[in-house]
């Protein structure tokens, strides 16, 4: 499941959820990106996607680390609109039969949403409104991906 929403979220109510009758998944790995503060710089954090596109964008991506890791299920919650710091940005959830899988899903999957997913995303703070954009680090870990072989 994708879902993008306005609405704060609980990512231990999530986790809890997602675990449910998994009788036959030997790993859950989750991820929670909380949004940060950084020092005073940012008082809100302000993110926009294109209702629609944007889900199918990292729906695409989903498939591939369904396929890329044997995935049983995943789940991601990004929120949208305007967010405090301190506050959860993004819960994702990967069940595979085995750990590693389960924990490199978990990775891939968090690569694309810092670096390639459709958000637009703006801090305001005490000195304005910027916009940000991926860094060389986010972007680099997104291309390990490319020079690994599947498992």
């Amino acid at each position: 499941m994708i879902r993008l929403t306005f609405e704060a979220f609980d990512p231990g109510a999530l986790l809890t959820a997602f675990c449910q009758g998994r009788a036959e998944v030997g790993a859950v790995a989750t991820f929670t990106g909380l949004a940060r503060a950084e020092a005073g710089a940012t008082q809100t954090l302000e993110l926009e996607a294109y209702p629609g596109f944007t889900e199918a964008a990292i729906g695409k991506v989903a498939d591939q680390a369904r396929g890329r890791f044997g995935l049983a299920d995943l789940e991601i919650v990004h929120r949208i609109g305007r967010i405090a710091p301190g506050e959860p940005i993004v819960f994702v959830a990967t069940a595979a039969g085995h750990r590693r899988e389960a924990f490199e899903a978990c990775d891939f999957l968090m690569d694309y949403l810092k670096s390639k997913a459709p958000f637009w995303k703006k801090e305001h703070g005490p000195g304005g409104p910027r916009w940000i954009e991926p860094s060389d680090r986010d972007h680099a870990d997104l291309q390990r991906w490319d020079k690994d072989t599947p498992p």
